[in-house]
């Protein structure tokens, strides 16, 4: 087996381009126009939260607009229709209250023909993952967050640009990330488990990870072969969390103008993976891989499909490949200035070069 683990850097380590980084002590005025998109389906959502979310968004200079989403797409279709100005006036914030896949549906409206957006995005985490939310804030109160984005006061934030991958294969935009694998293999299993979130997918997990054979594959980050041999899983992204509790990517930075990539080898049993994962701690074992590039490109090698999700939607099986490539820049947020993050892995150093775990 090749393996190997390196990193590429840009200055240190932040997007230094003026056009993409936004800058800490930029003079920013409140939101005037704010649309909320709202999932009632949301595995957490209420009414109170709406309610409490319109209270925050609302004053005597904002027009808030409210759109309830219906079926599968219908959040795109509304914040598109809003971002190109149809018959009304442009929102300069959206908040999407739900989960991941609300905020995703938000940030595919957000980036029509693949451009930067030009509205805020704030999030209000009523799913059951909340990945994307705690990727910014941790475990801080989602009334914290809104405040700041209403407010367009610092507060110990700044305004960030996230960046986002574009999936080759498919043509879709990726938020969180991309695995190959066993954790993408757990979400066919999750399908028959009668349970609800987090717990539902651990156990997916579990049973998944005690049956679960490696595939041959490997992993090229920006031409250079990272891993090549018998992988557990591959995942690729800028969100440090999966599933609401895994720390997959523990050293990413959500706007750094690269995607991060692990590695899971055969030297650990797939059984290791929940436990290790739940703290970051598997970046340091022998036959795990850590990466850093602009484009990463995962293979199966033995002509089988790859089996692989996206921001937790299994894809159908088809190629033997996944190509992501970054898109630097692509979304205002606002986050906590750097080293004030909450939870593990959090804004963590970043080596010049990295190495095998060993």
């Amino acid at each position: 087996m090749v393996s190997r683990s390196f990193s590429s850097r840009l200055g240190d380590g932040m997007n230094t381009d003026p056009l993409i980084c936004a800058e800490a002590d930029s003079v920013l005025t409140p939101p005037r126009n704010v649309l909320i998109v709202n999932n009632p389906a949301a595995g957490t959502n209420g009414q109170h939260v709406i309610e409490e979310v319109t209270r925050m968004c609302g004053g005597p200079l904002r027009s808030v607009e409210i759109h309830v989403t219906t079926h599968r797409g219908s959040g795109t279709d509304a914040v598109r229709e809003a971002v190109q100005g149809r018959g009304r006036a442009l929102p300069d914030l959206i908040v999407a209250v739900g989960g991941d896949g609300t905020v995703r549906e938000v940030i595919e409206g957000m980036t029509p023909g693949r451009r930067p957006a030009a509205p805020v995005l704030a999030i209000v985490p009523a799913g059951t993952g909340n990945s994307g939310y705690r990727m910014l804030w941790g475990g801080r109160p989602w009334q914290e967050a809104l405040r700041v984005a209403v407010e367009a006061e610092d507060k110990g934030a700044r305004l960030r640009r996230l960046d986002l991958a574009h999936l080759a294969e498919t043509d879709a935009l990726v938020f969180l990330g991309a695995c190959s694998g066993l954790i993408a293999r757990a979400l066919e299993t999750a399908r028959d488990i009668p349970l609800t979130g987090p717990a539902r997918y651990a156990r997916a997990l579990a049973e998944t990870a005690a049956t679960f054979k490696p595939y041959p594959g490997r992993v090229t980050v920006d031409g250079t072969v990272l891993h090549e041999g018998d992988t557990v899983w591959a995942n690729v992204g800028g969100g440090r969390i999966r599933g609401g509790q895994y720390l997959v990517l523990p050293r990413s930075l959500p706007d750094d103008a690269f995607l991060d990539v692990c590695v899971w080898g055969a030297e650990i049993p797939a059984t290791r993976v929940a436990d290790l994962t739940l703290t970051g701690g598997h970046v340091d074992r022998p036959g795990v891989v850590y990466g850093r590039g602009r484009r990463i490109v995962v293979e199966r090698l033995d002509g089988q499909p790859l089996c692989f999700e996206h921001d937790g939607e299994l894809q159908p099986p088809s190629g033997t490949t996944m190509t992501l490539d970054v898109l630097p820049g692509m979304i205002p947020v606002w986050g906590p200035r750097a080293g004030t993050e909450e939870g593990p892995g959090a804004e963590e150093p970043r080596a010049e070069t990295g190495e095998r775990a060993a």
